[in-house]
């Protein structure tokens, strides 16, 4: 493969790495604020999510310094998508007040 294709295929591991990070990030907040034991919650997502994703960029990257800095972009737009996707999916789930709107 060409050097473009390699880091195309990076960029794309890279979002796949963030969606998974973000998604379980925002998995975990919705999941720990009801639990009985949310440290457990938090402490164990978190610890599981940074080894996973710093795995899958040591694997995407192969020891190129390039591919990681391909990863990155990829990785935080998927930050922008599950943050977005979060503030829609709360809103139309979100309990309407008893009252109505103000």
């Amino acid at each position: 493969m060409n050097d473009f294709t390699m880091l195309a295929c990076a960029a794309a591991g890279g979002t796949a790495l963030g969606l998974f990070f973000y998604g379980g990030l925002y998995w975990t907040l919705r999941r720990g604020i009801e639990s009985r034991m949310p440290a457990l919650w938090f402490s164990g997502s978190l610890l599981l999510r940074n080894a996973l994703v710093l795995s899958g960029f040591y694997a995407i990257s192969g020891g190129d310094w390039r591919r990681i800095v391909a990863c990155l972009p990829g990785f935080l737009l998927a930050r922008v998508v599950v943050t977005r996707w979060g503030y829609r999916w709360a809103a139309r789930t979100a309990p309407v007040a008893a009252g109505g709107a103000p």
